[in-house]
């Protein structure tokens, strides 16, 4: 039968203790029930933060083994505090250990950095017997990590993107009316005359950013333009 508490004390870890029939873990004794309550947590709270990275990760760089690894790293971390307790001749010993070990991964986004440590974090607070704690910080940590992502914060430019045309002298006046049909606003970085030819560079903002093809087959099929090509800004990509 569960023990009695208030609800309150639901998340605490005096009613975990309780319900596994673990005794007091301040002194760094830690039973295998205590053992396999972290890894579950650690296990659970890892999965909410690799789903968060998942699906808010944008760009080319996605990786499911880096993914798989946000949740063995916390689960790992949770085991080496678990290995240490306090001793301190353990910790230096597993120090060494880990001194042989050659990590050759180089990671290409900080974001998948700061990921990659709050997991080895995450994994260390709930190996401390924190499991209150590391509930709570991932659940900010994952609000914070969605926030960011469905406000675009931290994006520069009012721009999508690049537009590149060559045409005829002619041809100006019916490109100026597809980009008024199709662009919220303008500004042309450059423009080259030769004897035959106008090449022209845009800087566009689209009224429909999903319509970026049909934009650029209405420019190829106007009557005078002999080349065209778009090319749309990556979101992660600095102005």
């Amino acid at each position: 039968m569960l023990p009695t508490l208030p609800p309150t004390s639901f998340f605490s870890m005096d009613f975990l203790q309780q319900f596994l029939g673990v005794g007091d873990l301040s002194d760094g004794e830690f039973g295998m029930k205590s053992l396999v309550l972290s890894l579950a947590s650690a296990f659970v709270f890892s999965q909410v933060l690799a789903v968060t990275y998942a699906r808010t990760h944008t760009g080319l760089s996605y990786s499911k083994s880096f993914t798989q690894s946000l949740v063995l790293v916390s689960m790992v971390a949770t085991m080496v505090m678990f290995v240490i307790g306090n001793s301190l001749v353990t910790a230096f010993g597993l120090l060494g250990a880990l001194a042989i070990i050659r990590f050759r991964n180089n990671l290409k986004d900080t974001r998948d950095t700061v990921f990659i440590f709050f997991s080895l974090v995450l994994g260390m607070a709930v190996g401390g017997q924190r499991v209150p704690e590391g509930a709570l910080a991932t659940l900010l940590f994952c609000a914070t990590v969605w926030f960011l992502h469905l406000t675009n914060f931290g994006v520069r430019g009012g721009f999508d993107g690049h537009l590149r045309c060559r045409l005829v002298p002619e041809a100006e006046i019916f490109l100026g009316k597809i980009l008024d049909a199709h662009c919220l606003r303008t500004h042309r970085i450059s423009t080259s005359h030769s004897a035959e030819a106008i090449e022209m560079v845009f800087e566009v903002s689209l009224r429909d950013q999903d319509g970026g093809q049909a934009f650029l087959s209405k420019i190829r099929s106007a009557e005078g333009v002999q080349d065209a090509g778009l090319v749309l800004r990556d979101t992660l990509q600095e102005a």
